[in-house]
């Protein structure tokens, strides 16, 4: 048992890591593509931080274990919306000044809605996947032309200016861009293995696991993200890092 979860624990860090490496490097690189930096937070850096979360649930699925598949995307919006915002609140309080984060307020509740209604029969197939996947493409598209048609003087852009590196070379950029997806891919497959396993030992549901221990350790990246722009007062970053992770793990995770 003890095996089991220093596996998992070991997969939790390297996982962390890697992701942590993934989002800074995606990011930095696209900014220095000339892609507006807004445009890059609302969509690399958001994609980036479920980059954990949609990992773990491909592989679960790959090896049937649809309730860490499952257990993990949902256990991970609920962790981000409680864990996540709740100790970023505790470290300042949050205010959102960003006009664009506003709008996406309405565009996250009709796609938990519509995740609610596919679920409703407690089976996600096939049909279902390419109905979240369609989805994801039209909120990209949507991201997309929000950061260019947002005000020049909206503060989640400037935020992101701040927090965003840029890179001056994108070689070093794609290398540790392909070093920090192996990771992650390794790293997944240890957390996904190490779950099941633990879930068969103590006599507990994949989904319980999934929805906790798996779906609290995919979140940390989002919550070193939140805490620390709570802490640097970038407080419409601490939010949108909760809004966008959620949308994309709805629809891309689920999918």
């Amino acid at each position: 048992m003890l095996t089991y979860l220093g596996v998992v624990a070991l997969g939790l860090v390297l996982l962390v890591w890697s992701a942590d490496r993934f989002v800074r490097e995606a990011a930095g690189l696209a900014r220095a593509l000339g892609i507006s930096t807004l445009i890059v937070g609302l969509t690399v850096v958001a994609m980036g931080t479920s980059a954990p979360e949609l990992l773990v649930s491909a592989m679960a699925a790959i090896q049937q274990s649809p309730g860490i598949a499952v257990g993990n995307a949902i256990g991970s919006n609920i962790a981000n919306m409680s864990l996540v915002l709740g100790a970023a609140a505790l470290c300042a309080p949050l205010t959102v000044q960003s006009l664009t984060l506003r709008r996406e307020f309405p565009v996250l509740a009709l796609i938990m809605l519509l995740a609610t209604a596919l679920l409703a029969n407690a089976h996600l197939g096939r049909l279902d996947g390419l109905i979240l996947i369609s989805g994801l493409v039209g909120l990209m598209v949507w991201l997309v032309w929000l950061g260019r048609h947002s005000e020049p003087d909206d503060p989640l852009t400037s935020e992101y200016v701040r927090s965003v590196p840029r890179q001056s070379s994108p070689a070093p950029a794609i290398t540790w861009l392909l070093v920090s997806l192996l990771v992650m891919l390794a790293s997944a497959q240890m957390l996904v293995w190490g779950a099941t396993q633990s879930a068969r030992t103590l006599g507990v549901s994949e989904l319980v696991i999934g929805l906790s221990i798996v779906a609290v350790g995919t979140s940390l990246p989002e919550l070193a993200t939140s805490v620390a722009g709570a802490l640097r007062r970038e407080y419409d970053i601490a939010i949108g890092n909760v809004l966008g992770s959620n949308m994309f793990n709805t629809l891309a995770v689920l999918a």
